[in-house]
């Protein structure tokens, strides 16, 4: 009896084929089989928001092999993975495949189909999926195919009207947009921020037996200070006035135990938020090589919002701490769920064999997927240790009407921290008693301002987001692509997200005439109700109505009112078209303003800027490859020095630092050539 076993890759067919018998054979889908068509909207939203599914040409070839291996096989083994998408593509392939007709249509003998789950690609997983066959879940089907819907009616309806308002190739996204205006508004929260001035005093003493401490001021005539106790450098200048000729002494010490928990194994996003902070993985790549370790068998399903972990988990973990570190280092912990976006029923992410060290696989895995299962393998394994524990001293220290404090904390077991190291500052207190007389060494004041708060990284990004329940942890990766890809937002040098100029326009266009597209919490509601649908609790049709049909009526007026908009804007130059006679008028376009004819389409003529070129800075010494002038140029890594007769001479080098230069890290200089300049652009959007 043949089974045919059809997955998404090659390489998790490859991986689950190794536990498998003669009388399987094991086929990838190469993803989706089927999705909407790219040139038309392919919704009827006339008739219940019918989807017009069509196969793709890259599928084509592929859905063919596949028919002719399930029409050879005595039962069909849907084996793609255990969430949303994992059943859709599962339920689009008996669609596509036709399975249970003959060729003309007619029916047969329907062919035994089943589906099959696992959340890690292991023998014992494999095996004991195998024994648990069931049906299709059309409940989160539905889920994958509203959510597919109201994504592709945001994109095809929505980016036309900025098209109209502003210029081709926008897009808007039923979630992208709401994270583009995350970003606008942390900026102009930036940009509008007021810096207030403070002061802090600190004393430098010495004890009895001649060692230092450093105290803070932290209380005047026995009530606490704030912060802005002292607002400048009149009323610093007055502390330290007052405390002239004043004594020092120990007031009281305090010693307490402090304590530091691990952090539960990953879930989908913690883990894209490490990795960020400690790897500098953006969250695409994060995913990518995610699921390179998951469909080589090294770790559990990297989509989940769990942070359970197994019984056989648990299990191998205390083997491992125990064995290896001792009992003392090994506490049994289960962990709850507090995400507001929970929803599948998974493991945490973790590895697929504890005792699998990320030493044992140097060889078998790249750099990167290397450093990503290290940080998996610690983070799972840290869960289950032991706590960290401090000890915390503070001395408080009396000096006139005035008191100060001193802090120092001392690590007296690392735990946890023994497998996943963390930062933290340790600080020892000479040793003093109550009552001890203190040497003032010096005052020091000092100036401070209140900082605006920080721009989103990517970790910090993608932790807003989740905390706001706008789009789920599987889709956090695609959303942050999409909206750099287009443009909207940019990263600095610091991996921080600026918006654009474009990401700034439409991003007010939307809160001004779409406000319920880019409304957080409608946004947030909207995830709700598609977890609901998941659940069975509603249907995914009234859903989608629900949503259409106010939007659809903003439609038709927002898109007369765009164009009347763009119209009244227009900038005059005084230009006459050398090809129609027609005004010359300036254009703004995804590269900025240029000068076009007004009677575009119909003329497609654009008047190009003539620019001077610059002479490039000289450096003053000859190229040692050809002797020419070298001159100082820049690219994308910033200023490098080359030779002055590019393209003939290729030499370059980086520029030296001046001695005691802390600034980032040397990157190899980008000639002219060295970028592939006709890439083609990524995206994951709808328009």
């Amino acid at each position: 009896m043949t089974k045919l076993v059809i997955v998404e890759s090659p390489t998790k067919a490859k991986t689950i084929s190794r536990f498998l018998g003669s009388d399987f054979i094991v086929k990838s889908s190469y993803g989706h089989v089927r999705d909407l068509p790219k040139a038309e909207l392919g919704i009827d939203v006339e008739h219940g928001f019918e989807p017009q599914y069509v196969i793709p040409t890259k599928a084509r070839k592929n859905v063919t092999e596949l028919k002719k291996e399930a029409a050879k096989a005595d039962e069909i083994i849907l084996a793609t993975d255990e969430d949303r998408e994992g059943e859709s593509i599962a339920w689009h392939l008996v669609q596509a495949l036709g399975f249970g007709k003959s060729g003309r249509g007619k029916a047969k003998e329907p062919k035994p189909t089943r589906r099959i789950v696992f959340h890690e690609i292991t023998e014992s997983a494999i095996t004991d999926a195998l024994r648990n066959p069931r049906d299709i879940d059309q409940r989160l089907v539905d889920a994958q195919q509203a959510r597919r819907v109201l994504d592709r009616l945001v994109g095809y309806k929505l980016s036309p009207i900025l098209w109209k308002r502003f210029w081709r190739g926008l897009s808007a996204g039923r979630v992208q947009s709401v994270a583009v205006r995350l970003i606008v508004e942390r900026e102009r929260e930036i940009s509008a921020f007021v810096p207030e001035e403070y002061w802090t005093l600190a004393a430098e003493l010495r004890t009895a037996g001649g060692q230092p401490l450093i105290a803070t001021l932290v209380s005047r005539d026995g009530q606490n200070l704030d912060k802005f106790a002292i607002r400048d450098k009149k009323g610093a200048d007055r502390v330290v006035t007052e405390l002239a000729g004043a004594s020092w002494n120990v007031k009281g010490i305090k010693r307490t135990e402090m304590t530091r928990m691990p952090h539960a194994a990953f879930t989908t996003s913690t883990m894209q938020q490490d990795a960020a902070r400690r790897l500098r993985f953006s969250s695409k790549q994060t995913m990518t090589i995610a699921q390179q370790l998951y469909e080589a068998g090294f770790i559990t399903y990297m989509r989940t919002d769990s942070v359970n972990l197994s019984e056989q988990a648990l299990a191998q973990a205390e083997a491992y701490i125990t064995g290896s570190l001792g009992p003392k280092y090994h506490e049994r912990r289960r962990f709850r769920t507090k995400s507001k976006s929970a929803q599948e029923a998974h493991e945490a992410i973790r590895p697929t064999e504890i005792s699998r060290t990320p030493q044992e696989l140097t060889s078998q895995l790249t750099p990167q997927q290397a450093k990503l299962y290290d940080l998996i393998w610690r983070r799972a394994v840290a869960s289950q240790m032991t706590k960290a524990v401090f000890d915390s001293m503070s001395i408080d220290i009396g000096a006139g009407t005035y008191g100060f404090r001193a802090t120092g904390t001392t690590l007296r077991f690392d735990g946890f921290l023994k497998i996943l190291p963390t930062r933290f500052e340790e600080h020892e207190l000479p040793p003093v008693a109550e009552g001890d007389a203190l040497s003032l060494t010096e005052l020091k004041p000092e100036q401070h301002f209140t900082k605006p708060p920080p721009r989103y990284s990517e970790a910090s990004l993608i932790k807003t987001l989740e905390k706001e329940g706008i789009g789920r942890p599987s889709t956090y990766a695609s959303i942050i692509s999409t909206i750099v890809t287009r443009k909207y937002v940019e990263k600095d040098r610091s991996r921080q997200f600026h918006p654009t100029e474009a990401g700034m326009l439409v991003n007010d266009f939307l809160v001004a005439n779409f406000p319920g597209v880019v409304d957080v919490t409608f946004t947030s509601t909207m995830e709700d109700g598609l977890d609901e649908i998941a659940r069975g609790e509603r249907e995914w049709v009234p859903t989608v109505r629900g949503f259409y049909e106010p939007f659809a009526k903003d439609l038709v007026t927002k898109t007369e009112e765009a164009k009347e908009a763009k119209a009244a804007e227009t900038e005059q130059t005084g230009i006459i078209c050398e090809k129609c006679g027609n005004p010359m008028v300036v254009k703004r376009g995804r590269f900025g303003k240029f000068i076009a004819c007004s009677n575009f389409p119909a003329c497609k003529n654009i008047l190009k800027e003539k620019k001077e070129k610059e002479e490039p800075e000289k450096v003053g010494r000859e190229c040692p490859k050809d002797g020419g002038e070298l001159v100082y140029r820049s690219s994308r890594f910033g200023k490098f020095i080359a030779c002055g007769n590019f393209p003939k001479c290729r030499y370059t080098e980086k520029i030296p630092k001046a001695d005691g230069d802390t600034g980032p890290e040397d990157k190899p200089a980008e000639t002219p050539d060295s970028s592939n300049q006709n890439a083609p652009p990524e995206s994951t959007d709808e328009a």
